[in-house]
């Protein structure tokens, strides 16, 4: 029988490598199912946290820029650089798509052209904010 360090060894090896993603409530539980199972993020998603599902836009910026974290939200408020300074983030992905299909098309494109692109620092978005959507293609 292992200790519990060996059982979450190899656990904790995959997710080494793995983007740091801070996911806010409105973007669907299933996109972020499909983040963990499909991309392998490592995703902190504010409805499974009690404390931080209520929370304001404000707290979650400030919350995902201490914890290292990009912001992967639908929320087009987050564009306000006066309220969420870029230099001050780890990162922003504000999303849009006409379905959970077609926001994980794009989000498997983030994946591979930033977040695992050849020589992509750890956080390749930081002080950056983009906006992802099926025309950016």
């Amino acid at each position: 029988m292992g200790t519990l360090a060996s059982a979450l060894r190899p656990i904790a090896q995959d997710l080494a490598d793995a983007p740091r993603v801070y996911v806010d409530a409105n973007v669907p539980a299933g996109v972020v199912s499909a983040m963990r199972r499909d991309l392998h993020w490592d995703v902190l998603y504010v409805m499974e946290d009690d404390s931080l599902r209520r929370a304001p836009d404000a707290e979650h910026f400030r919350r995902a820029s201490e914890l290292g974290r990009t912001l992967i939200t639908l929320d087009r408020d987050f564009f306000d650089d006066r309220r969420f300074p870029p230099d001050h983030s780890s990162g922003i992905v504000v999303c849009s798509a006409p379905d959970e299909t077609r926001l994980m098309l794009e989000l498997t494109r983030l994946d591979r052209e930033t977040f695992r692109s050849p020589g992509a620092p750890a956080l390749p978005l930081a002080g950056r904010k983009i906006l992802l959507t099926p025309d950016a293609a």
